[in-house]
């Protein structure tokens, strides 16, 4: 690639057309939002998925955008809910740390973060202190609490931890070991109590591998699962072991704020929208699971709206029609997920390329490899456009209902797979065959759906049970609810277990809830447990 280190942001009209006929026969098509282009300054206001077959000889349609459709916004929209943090100080003189914020008690009992960071991008590091309000909700007095440390996975320079205190005293009983830091307390936190915790520390970024996300390369840097984060408690702190394959974090929803300083000629892509507060910029993200972060010089950028959700693409030089394209099926994707599922999570959606092997979901962020932006060539049958779909339904299965990613991933990645099914059926109805063949038959889906990822020996045999097998699954229950329970399901799961996590119970629970049919012997074909 030539890159060019310049800004240039691009802007393209963007059409979506209504399928009727793509609509069961049981059920009304889905009502879309009006799709709203503008043109703003890009800094204004982990399941990887499976490889496909080569695209070489399939058919491609070229892009051509259909006449455009004026719908309402529905006004059942979700307002955003309320950030209980004081505001932060404006200004900060340079080179000092920033006053730590002061939290007051919140109406609602989710991890509230806070964050300064100065982020040099020449240098590949980062300055951070970090302010967090814990609410034990457990039900049970905590001797200790437990935060996932990411970083430290990558070399025991990678995490710097200048210093830790608890409620303004120093904390000097803590153990930080591989991605377990472990702080004991002085005094017991009694249920429904709550402490404050600031840590300041620094990241030395490292180079990134050729199949990860954190880090730095030539011309990007990505910073994901970078922060300390308190993980859930059930019994006792859940943190698992990694693995090679596969999502191992378990995450609470949270409220986070993050401010932060860097060169102007860097353009970021976040997981919130921007504003200005003082000379640090200012995020700000509601009952979601992580913040990330992508930042680079060379970045392009090109931005679409579903009603209020403003959705900007990423993308390098020489990538135009694939930055453009990716933006299109994000349109399509959002305003069909949420008029399906329920309003879509967020106030804004980020499409990142980055030199990686797959797709990764983030909350209001998306990363997608290179190579499916250097392997496009127009329409939707390729990788771009279904990985793409797949990370972006993310944001409902995984970032507004959580699960656990390590024992249960297919709770996630099943729901996920089956999202890019939606998708084409109401977008490109014509191409249904030809998903199921390229996304899900060609690899020979087996194994039962339920398993954990420490069950399987390689990633192929992850994927073929917990996405593709769960993908087949999927399709049997709604074959066996039919169309009209199946979708109203959908809509209930979300509504029940939003900002939450649920579990393979949860799910057919609520299942049970939504039809009379008798899924037991489905059930037994596809899973290991009972449920």
């Amino acid at each position: 690639m030539n890159h060019r280190r310049s800004l240039r942001v691009t802007t393209f009209i963007l059409f979506v057309t209504l399928l009727s006929s793509c609509a069961t026969p049981t059920e009304a098509p889905p009502q879309f939002p009006t799709f709203v282009l503008v043109t703003q300054d890009p800094n204004a206001s982990p399941t990887p998925t499976p490889f496909q077959p080569s695209s070489d000889g399939v058919s491609v349609p070229s892009f051509t955008p259909a006449p455009p459709v004026t719908v309402t916004l529905p006004s059942s929209s979700t307002p955003q809910p309320t950030f209980t943090l004081t505001p932060q100080p404006t200004q900060t003189p340079a080179n000092t740390v920033p006053p730590q914020p002061t939290i007051p008690p919140s109406s609602s009992s989710r991890t509230n973060y806070i964050m300064y960071a100065t982020l040099d991008f020449e240098a590949h590091t980062l300055l951070v202190d970090e302010t967090i309000r814990y609410y034990n909700t457990t039900g049970a007095a905590l001797s200790n609490i437990v935060l996932s440390v990411q970083p430290n996975r990558f070399g025991s320079s990678v995490f710097v931890l200048n210093s830790v205190v608890q409620d303004s005293v120093a904390l000097t009983s803590f153990d930080l070991n591989g991605q377990r830091l472990t702080l004991n307390l002085p005094q017991a936190l009694q249920p429904n109590a709550a402490t404050t915790l600031v840590l300041s520390f620094k990241l030395n970024l490292p180079a990134k591998s050729g199949e990860g996300l954190f880090g730095y390369d030539f011309n990007q840097i990505n910073l994901i699962d970078w922060y300390p984060l308190v993980v859930p408690y059930s019994g006792g702190w859940v943190l698992h072991d990694p693995m090679p394959f596969g999502e191992h974090l378990v995450y609470d929803s949270s409220d986070i704020e993050l401010n932060l300083k860097v060169d102007a000629s860097v353009i970021v892509a976040a997981s919130a929208p921007s504003d200005q507060n003082g000379e640090w910029t200012r995020y700000r993200l509601y009952g979601a699971r992580a913040f990330t972060l992508s930042a680079s010089d060379e970045f392009l950028v090109t931005e679409s709206a579903v009603g209020s959700v403003k959705i900007r693409s990423y993308y390098f030089d020489g990538y135009k029609a694939a930055g453009e394209s990716i933006l299109y099926s994000a349109v399509q994707a959002v305003s069909l997920y949420s008029a399906k599922f329920g309003d879509y999570p967020y106030e804004t959606l980020a499409i990142v390329q980055a030199d990686i092997h797959d797709g990764q979901e983030t909350d209001g962020l998306v990363f997608l490899a290179s190579d499916f932006y250097s392997q496009y060539g127009g329409g939707a049958k390729n990788n771009l456009t279904t990985i793409g779909v797949h990370e972006i339904a993310h944001q409902w299965w995984y970032g507004l209902v959580g699960s656990d990613q390590a024992m249960e991933p297919w709770l996630d990645e099943a729901m996920a797979v089956y999202s890019e099914r939606i998708f084409y059926e109401y977008n490109y109805p014509r191409y249904g065959d030809w998903w199921w063949q390229f996304r899900v038959d060609y690899f020979g889906p087996s194994g039962y759906v339920d398993s954990p990822i420490y069950n399987f020996g390689s990633q192929r045999a992850y994927v073929n049970a917990a996405y593709l097998n769960g993908a087949h699954f999927m399709e049997d229950l709604r074959l066996r609810m039919g169309d009209d329970d199946f979708f109203r399901f959908l809509k209930d799961y979300a509504t029940k277990y939003a900002r939450g996590r649920a579990t393979s119970y949860d799910f057919f629970a609520t299942v049970r809830v939504n039809t009379s049919a008798d899924i037991s012997g489905l059930i037994a074909e596809y899973f290991s447990g009972s449920y």
